[in-house]
């Protein structure tokens, strides 16, 4: 029983490069190269359909943002607003006896 191989991205841009090429068929490919004509078939289609995005501006594209994600963070954010109140409050009333610094960071006067 024949071991599947993993080849390389580059591995498969030469090989799909030289189908779209057109100069050998894809059995002489496949005979050369040591694989089966059908993933030739594919590394090509593969090849073809991503090609456009070479030259795709990478700052255009809009993030993909997970809608449950930002809501879920905005309420750990007013979770973390909520139970750090009383220590600001005290660090600006009665900063002498607060345990957190002039910007709200915690301070260690030892």
């Amino acid at each position: 029983m024949k071991k599947r191989r993993n080849h390389d991205a580059g591995f498969k841009a030469r090989v799909a490069l030289e189908a779209v090429k057109g100069e050998r068929t894809v059995s002489e490919l496949a005979a050369e190269y040591g694989v089966h004509p059908t993933m030739i078939h594919q590394w090509k289609k593969s090849l073809l359909d991503g090609a456009a995005d070479i030259f795709e501006r990478v700052g255009r594209r809009a993030p993909e943002i997970d809608e449950e994600t930002v809501r879920s963070l905005h309420a750990k954010i007013g979770e973390l607003a909520v139970a750090n109140e009383p220590k600001v409050r005290e660090a600006i009333f009665c900063p002498e006896s607060s345990s957190l610094g002039p910007a709200g960071e915690a301070r260690d006067d030892r």
